[in-house]
């Protein structure tokens, strides 16, 4: 029987060397990441502070979903919602990536409230990014949707079509606007009077940021209440 060449044997070994060292360097990138600690702040439904046991904070963004922004419909609910889930409690958080603002995004766990820990640590069960879906104060984050393993996807899709069938929390709004379409702000529409009373058309770079205001049908409507021009359009 012919012997096969050496070369070519120090090649498959090669090849099959690399190719276990490139799994095992894929597979330690994709491990997620676990932060345990305290939570002492929470901004609205989708952001929270955490503090570690070395005092030291992390703001930390859950991944999966997208509530509401303040002083958008239900921005508020939502921000009471993750506050009572998780305001004052030891959660832990799953994470595997830092956002653009520095904030860890990961999923975080929580004893659910009806758990009693005598005596030793809770168990922490409760998916609170599902959580905020389930009761309707977020929205399924579909842009990110490819992060998620594929049984968290379908659980937080399904989550959000269940809440819908509901009508739960903003889902009982005959027209919700995801919070996505909320920070990219209306391209047209009424003239708005900020609540420093201002009057901001529709052309205005301004427009867009404005959340909170009085509609008007023109600017010499708003203007007429007492209202005024930005700066830069009054020069």
């Amino acid at each position: 029987m012919p012997r096969r060449p050496a070369n070519s044997l120090q090649l498959r070994l090669l090849l099959l060397l690399l190719s276990f060292l490139a799994a095992t360097a894929w597979a330690t990138a994709s491990a997620p990441n676990v932060l345990e600690g305290r939570v002492v702040a929470v901004a609205d439904g989708d952001t929270l502070t955490l503090l570690d046991a070395n005092n030291v904070q992390h703001k930390i963004r859950l991944a999966g979903i997208d509530a509401p922004e303040k002083g958008q419909p239900f921005g508020d609910r939502s921000k009471q919602s993750l506050s009572r889930a998780v305001m004052g409690k030891d959660v832990r958080v799953v994470w595997q990536k830092q956002d653009r603002y520095g904030r860890l995004v990961g999923t975080v766990w929580v004893a659910p409230p009806d758990s009693t820990c005598r005596g030793s640590p809770c168990v922490k069960t409760l998916d609170v990014d599902l959580a905020q879906l389930t009761v309707g104060l977020a929205w399924h984050f579909k842009k990110y949707a490819s992060e998620q393993s594929p049984q968290e996807r379908g659980q937080y899709a399904f989550a959000e079509e269940e809440a819908r069938a509901r009508k739960a929390g903003l889902w009982s709004e005959p027209d919700p606007v995801a919070p996505w379409d909320w920070r990219a702000g209306p391209k047209d529409g009424p003239v708005k009077k900020s609540r420093s009373g201002i009057c901001h058309a529709p052309e205005s770079p301004s427009y867009p940021s404005v959340k909170n205001f009085e509609a008007f049908p023109s600017l010499e409507a708003c203007l007429a209440s007492g209202g005024r021009l930005p700066k830069s359009a009054a020069r």
